[in-house]
């Protein structure tokens, strides 16, 4: 590895650490909302709120992301964003109700959009070429990262929360199990904030705001003084072919030159997120109760789907600048649609019977005579199933015992739910998540990058918004059968549009995609 590559590989690895802190807010919200639920009596509408409030505040802060990058500097706006991630870690850790909490998590949600947004195109920027898509897929690893992190910190709190040592019983683990997997955010917030002092601006950003020496400074580094002026002449090019266009309107990414790759990035970024990634990532441990196997086995599980994520997102990011974009995209979308068909086959063969003996294993706050109506009756759906229950022991004993119900009651392969889901996690790592924010930061042309991915970057959120609000209801409503065939279909959809428009880019300058891709009037 040269000097260059060293120096290239450590600024991307730093700057990517706010993927980390996205990963790791979104995803630790999946062991909360278990106790979170009772505690706040939230309706199933509620508990998507609490984890969807995060990326709405996301998709408003990639609004402004994109073009406030244009204006004070890429590294500023993650600065920024590194402080807010800090301040939502400690206020939703004190959250001292339902309100508090979504306000804390909407503060961190900002941060998120534009840490999503400003991070890959950073990186973007300031790699060479040849190792621009390993480079941007950095922070792909470092969300995923953060993601593992969030599912193995969960779980050890809640077996904390378990422990008898005095200082773990100190500590309050048990009494106050979420509100620890919030807080612990706060540490790598401020190590994320400090880091940034010796990242140095982007080299395109400089040239767009005529500090050319800077950036061949800058760009020296990366790839050597001659490579550097090379790559500096075709920054200033494509840069000059816009110029007195700083502040460019909404309207012109709706122009004709930019229809090709503005619904390539409209498709990529609604299929990524429609498939129910995030249903997943957030509820991990909600839909693996649903297959009957208890909380800390749900919990375990968690962490097998966060290291499934991170080994794929690695075979990524080895594969990406070998095989390219679009063959990742296939493979990985045909898979995604085959494991969410699969798990909807497993859950639509499950029934549900409580036998008279099952009832001494329920716990014990569970009135046994309530429950008794339920006893030897055979369910075909969990929707069925679900509904007796409440009307058994009402809506709130319900929520609060439904998975001891459910594993004591369910007859179906949780095998087959795991590998489902283990094997949607896996297509998705290896293919449409770090290879969307790869083609975001390639499609667009220079002088509208930033506008161009805060508006496709919002679209990505507000479809993940919905996902995370809807699926708690979708599960009370469709079941999980019909939940997880809906994505399906969607995957199929997706698969069909990008075979049909997408083109490669692997391996071509930023300049030289915008030649092929956008045609300049």
């Amino acid at each position: 590895m040269t000097k260059h590559t060293r120096f290239t590989v450590l600024i991307a690895l730093i700057v990517a650490l706010g993927g980390f802190l996205m990963g790791f807010d979104a995803s630790v919200i999946s062991g909360v909302v278990k106790f979170i639920e009772p505690e706040f009596k939230l309706t199933k509408i509620e508990l998507g709120w609490s984890v969807a409030s995060l990326a709405l505040a996301a998709t408003l802060a990639m609004l402004v992301a994109g073009p406030l990058s244009d204006k004070f500097g890429r590294r500023l706006i993650l600065k920024y964003a590194a402080i807010l991630f800090a301040i939502s870690a400690v206020g939703s850790a004190l959250a001292p109700s339902f309100v508090a909490l979504v306000v804390a998590r909407m503060i961190g949600g900002l941060g998120v959009g534009a840490a999503l947004i400003i991070a890959p195109m950073y990186i973007a920027e300031i790699s060479p070429a040849h190792l621009r898509g390993r480079m941007v897929s950095f922070n792909q690893l470092n969300i995923v990262i953060g993601i593992s992190v969030a599912f193995f910190t969960n779980y050890l709190i809640l077996k904390l929360g378990q422990s008898e040592a005095a200082w773990a019983q100190d500590l309050k683990f048990n009494e106050w199990n979420w509100r620890w997997m919030l807080g612990l955010e706060t540490l790598p917030a401020i190590i994320y904030f400090f880091s940034l002092f010796i990242v140095p601006e982007s080299p395109r950003w400089l040239v767009m705001q005529g500090r050319e020496e800077e950036a061949l400074n800058i760009m020296n580094k990366v790839s050597g003084q001659e490579q550097a002026r090379l790559d500096l002449a075709a920054i200033h090019e494509s840069s000059t072919q816009e110029s007195g266009k700083k502040d460019l309107p909404i309207a012109e990414l709706f122009k004709p030159a930019m229809r090709l790759v503005l619904t390539i990035g409209i498709i990529v970024a609604v299929v990524q997120q429609i498939t129910g990634i995030n249903s997943v990532f957030f509820y991990a441990p909600i839909i693996f109760e649903q297959s009957g196997i208890g909380t800390d086995a749900s919990f375990v599980q968690a962490i097998f789907v966060g290291l499934t994520n991170l080994v794929f997102t690695l075979v990524a990011i080895a594969l990406i600048d070998k095989l390219g974009r679009k063959p990742l995209l296939a493979f990985g979308v045909t898979g995604i649609a085959i494991c969410m068909f699969v798990l909807a086959y497993g859950f639509n063969s499950a029934t549900y019977t409580l036998s008279e003996g099952s009832l001494a294993d329920l716990p014990a706050e569970i009135d046994n005579e309530q429950v008794s109506v339920l006893v030897d009756k055979t369910y075909q759906s969990d929707l069925q199933y679900k509904h007796a229950i409440s009307d058994a022991l009402g809506e709130e004993q319900a929520k609060q015992f439904e998975s001891d119900l459910i594993t004591a009651a369910i007859d179906m392969n949780p095998t087959l739910i795991l590998w489902g889901i283990l094997g949607f996690v896996a297509c998705f790592a290896v293919s449409i998540g770090p290879v969307m924010w790869v083609l975001f930061s390639e499609l667009f042309p220079n002088n509208v990058r930033g506008l161009a991915i805060s508006f496709v970057g919002l679209i990505n959120s507000a479809i993940s918004t919905l996902v995370q609000l809807v699926f708690p209801w979708e599960l009370a409503n469709f079941g999980s059968a019909g939940t997880f065939l809906i994505y399906g279909v969607f995957a199929v959809i997706g698969l069909i549009l990008i075979l049909l428009l997408l083109p490669e880019t692997k391996g071509k300058s930023l300049e030289e995609l915008e030649a092929i891709l956008v045609k300049h009037q």
